[in-house]
């Protein structure tokens, strides 16, 4: 477990992909939205093949950044599950089931952000991920 202190939004974007990683979570993918959009700073875009398997990365994504004392300002979709939002007000999860995620398609509206795809070995060590990711 991470101590508890207050995270950059690189840090909590990267414990979030590790926690969406960890749970099988498909083609996650990194934006940097910080020049882009006033929203967040990053959104965090991943994949499942079900309505059940989207609410298991989202349960594990929220109790990752519980387990370091961060809550979500709002959720949406949960009950559905075919795209569920937790917004951490800096970083923005969308976890989509992967035929609706290419209907709605996010990285190519948000085309003029940085994408980055994230892998296991990049998302393992946070602390050197944090300088790389989507700069």
């Amino acid at each position: 477990m991470i101590q508890s202190k207050k995270l950059s939004a690189k840090e909590k974007t990267l414990l979030v992909a590790r926690a969406a990683l960890e749970k099988k979570a498909d083609n996650v993918v990194i934006m940097n939205m910080s020049n882009v959009a006033a929203v967040c700073d990053f959104f965090l875009i991943c994949g499942g093949s079900s309505e059940r398997k989207n609410k298991a990365i989202a349960d594990y994504i929220l109790g990752e950044l519980k387990d370091v004392s961060i809550k979500p300002s709002s959720i949406e979709g949960y009950k559905e599950g075919s795209w569920i939002l937790l917004d951490y007000i800096d970083v923005v999860v969308h976890v989509f089931k992967n035929d609706l995620r290419e209907f709605y398609s996010l990285e190519r509206l948000w085309a003029d952000a940085p994408q980055n795809a994230i892998t296991e070995e990049r998302a393992k060590d946070s602390r050197k991920r944090t300088q790389n990711i989507t700069e």
